[in-house]
């Protein structure tokens, strides 16, 4: 029975730290430390360093700079597509580091999930950016920016302490992103196709295009009028 809980502890921990990478990295990375660091938790021999106080640190001004940087609309945007390459490896090393003295296959097959899982929210995070930034008000980004930090840190706090619950949540998680990402997609590529036919012009083109035959009628229905005379 130990070892079954202990096993659903790794699990819970690998892919907790891996879906709160894809959200935000470096408050994933500065909530694991101050709470290893403070004694709230036991990490992984492998995750130790991250209670190291020059990591902390670190971690700390990288998520003052992402917490100014994820409220501005656009920037967010060009900060997500940068990091793209951040969160996930780091989700996938983050999860394989939380399998700790297992076997080398346990280790890699936790990295091989945690940078899915990384990439999941990530993807998430990014696309529904780029639909909540077609809103003027800034209002609906500083929403959505608070609720992601505040999602890490629940996340990780429940990961730890209720890790069966978390596995539970977490496969909720992943049957609703099954059916919201292809959907998520096509709002984005609605987006930039609006973008691309706003800065082309094609949009006034079309307009133009779809004139001619009226045009055209309006022409020929006055010859016939003129041959009747």
């Amino acid at each position: 029975m130990d070892d079954y809980g202990h096993i659903i502890s790794i699990i819970s921990l690998s892919m907790g730290v891996a879906w709160a990478s894809g959200l935000n990295l470096y408050a994933a990375i500065l909530t694991l430390g101050i709470m290893g660091s403070t004694g709230n938790i036991d990490l992984p021999p492998d995750l130790q360093v991250l209670s190291d106080p020059m990591v902390i640190a670190a971690a700390g001004f990288m998520y003052c700079v992402e917490f100014f940087a994820d409220k501005v609309p656009g920037v967010d945007t060009g900060w997500d597509a940068m990091h793209t390459f951040v969160r996930v490896p780091a989700g996938a090393i983050l999860a394989a580091g939380a399998v700790g003295d297992m076997t080398s296959a346990a280790g890699i097959t936790a990295g091989i999930l945690g940078g899915g899982m990384a990439l999941t929210t990530h993807s998430l995070k990014a696309g529904s950016r780029v639909l909540i930034n077609t809103s003027p008000e800034p209002v609906s980004n500083w929403t959505a920016s608070i609720s992601e930090d505040l999602a890490v840190i629940a996340g990780l706090w429940t990961a730890l302490n209720y890790p069966l619950l978390f596995i539970v949540l977490l496969i909720v998680f992943i049957v609703l992103m099954i059916w919201l990402l292809p959907k998520l997609w096509v709002g984005i590529k609605s987006v930039f196709a609006a973008l691309g036919r706003f800065f082309s012009g094609k949009k006034d083109q079309n307009l133009n295009n779809e004139a001619l035959p009226n045009n055209k009628v309006i022409e020929q229905s006055v010859l016939k009028m003129k041959h009747k005379k």
